[in-house]
């Protein structure tokens, strides 16, 4: 259930920095500002410039205060999928009270021994999600604190990933003048957010198209199975326009926006348009199918990439299908072409907030969703981990004006942000989690 107040998410990408101030009341999300800044410093979902990155985040943070009315001192920040590990996890405790009823020292106890194991000195524990508990062989327990038990176990997932990766964007964070009170796990907390409880359970796969990389996940039994990452995306669409027909990178970006489709079945031969070719004088014309083929070559491929992967575990037998979601499956076609490959059903998600109706948005909508949704058990698991006091209090604070929301359009501001300028014209490494998933 969520909770009252509000929360900020935090999604940093390769090709823009998105931030969304969300207010819950009675469980209900109302999106109350958005921030949405050009990235710098991000190659392939890595940051790789920690000051062009800061200066991304801050220019974020400062469109979304400026629409919510509020001044944001705290995020939930989402961590890409790149070398994401996970395995299951079991601890055992005795019940320290004099009375054997548990408490959240217990549950944190049991956490701590369920983490006891050796990683490798390059990562770290990145969350300890709690499955089920089970206090004197009576299991299917979610939540064991004030029950009577001398022997608690826990069930769960532990999540590991590379220092330099968590560490550097923490960095940015805080450089920004920012705190972090949720690292999230973007596939994650997208796969949480955007499937139905059946298709969670039943069996689904998830590919975020981003701008630097495509990211493939599957649920299976309610949990995050399996994760693939394929160092392309959207951005590798334009820069295949921009080298195939010799024009510049955001005459590249405008083509793919305005006349850009996936499918090039859909389209005409007949249908051309002006492109400024670099080294020529004159615009030179080009077809709308010429275009598809060219987009149409790159997301095969991120396609095939992701079947390649999908294949050796038999996700493609799952019931649930495919959903897709990201900015780059907002390129049309994309859905056919998809079916085409996958050879099962094929849906894209649209987030139905007002005035984010973009796939763009997805990830930073579900980072702040799923921070919401977090219950008291993840949180003293999460300070087994950290060490540090649980806060289950809202994260945004120091509330400057009354917020006021107001009709703004952010995907408008986006597509915006992609446009060219006017003076221009417009032209995993496979990793699986476990052995047998699927068995």
């Amino acid at each position: 259930m969520a909770k009252a107040g509000m929360y900020v998410g935090l999604d940093i990408g390769t090709t823009s920095v998105k931030v969304v101030v969300a207010e819950y009341i009675d469980s209900q999300m109302n999106i109350i500002g958005v921030g949405n800044a050009k990235s710098e410093g991000i190659n392939r979902g890595i940051i790789v410039d920690i000051d062009k990155t800061v200066h991304a985040i801050q220019r974020a943070v400062k469109q979304a205060e400026e629409k919510a009315g509020i001044q944001i001192k705290s995020v939930s920040v989402g961590l890409p999928a790149n070398l994401l590990e996970a395995e299951p996890c079991q601890g055992m405790i005795a019940v320290n009270s004099d009375s054997k009823e548990i408490t959240d020292d217990d549950v944190r106890n049991v956490a701590s021994a369920a983490m006891v194991r050796s990683i490798p000195p390059e990562r770290q524990i990145v969350a300890l999600l709690p499955q089920e508990f089970t206090v004197d062989g009576f299991d299917g327990i979610k939540d064991p604190r004030g029950m009577i038990g001398v022997r608690l176990e826990m069930f769960g997932l532990v999540f590991t990933g590379p220092k330099t990766i968590i560490h550097n964007i923490k960095k940015c964070v805080e450089t920004a003048g920012l705190t972090v009170a949720e690292t999230v796990i973007t596939p994650l907390a997208l796969t949480e957010s955007i499937l139905s409880d059946g298709e969670k359970d039943f069996g689904t796969i998830v590919i975020d198209m981003g701008g630097g990389q495509t990211t493939t996940a599957v649920m299976h039994d309610k949990q995050l199975k399996f994760t693939h990452v394929d160092q392309e995306g959207g951005e590798y669409v334009t820069k295949d326009i921009s080298i195939v027909l010799n024009t510049s990178f955001n005459n590249a970006e405008a083509l793919k926006i305005n006349y850009g489709d996936a499918y090039p079945a859909r389209t005409s031969a007949e249908e051309e348009f002006p492109v400024d070719v670099i080294g020529k004088t004159e615009p030179v014309k080009i077809d709308e199918r010429y275009l598809a083929e060219i987009i149409e070559a790159r997301l095969e491929q991120i396609f095939r990439k992701a079947k390649s992967a999908l294949d050796e575990i038999e996700a493609l037998d799952l019931p649930g299908g495919i959903v897709l979601s990201g900015g780059a499956a907002s390129i049309p076609g994309v859905v056919e072409l998809a079916e085409d490959i996958f050879g099962t059903n094929v849906k894209l998600h649209v987030p139905n907030q007002m005035g984010l109706r973009n796939p763009v948005f997805t990830n930073v909508i579900s980072i702040v969703n799923y921070s919401a949704e977090l219950n008291d058990v993840y949180h003293l698991a999460k300070s087994a981990v950290t060490g540090e006091k649980v806060s289950l209090s809202p994260q945004v604070s120091a509330v400057s004006t009354t917020p006021v929301y107001d009709d703004y359009n952010a995907v408008e501001e986006y597509e915006e942000e992609t446009k060219p300028k006017n003076d221009e014209k417009v032209t995993g490494k496979i990793k699986d989690f476990f052995s047998n998933i699927f068995d």
